[in-house]
């Protein structure tokens, strides 16, 4: 509809079917760019922490829940 609507608008200079063509093959490209910055992001190397604050965080965890329980 709307490339319609864009070769209507400039039928009278003769190049409604290049930038009827141009801008179909934009979508394309920008989808191609968006790809390929998302990939780069997701495959990105991270600084590797270990395990020590996630499995401290635990035992917290752990420890609080047994004693909220020892009271009943």
């Amino acid at each position: 509809m709307v490339n319609l609507l864009i070769s209507q608008l400039w039928s009278h200079w003769g190049w409604e079917v290049g930038m009827g063509a141009l801008a179909w093959l934009l979508i394309p490209l920008l989808a191609a760019i968006g790809a390929g910055l998302w990939g780069s992001w997701a495959t990105r190397t991270r600084k590797a922490r270990g395990d020590g604050p996630e499995l401290d965080g635990y035992a917290r965890f752990r420890a609080a829940m047994e004693r909220s329980h020892s009271g009943t």
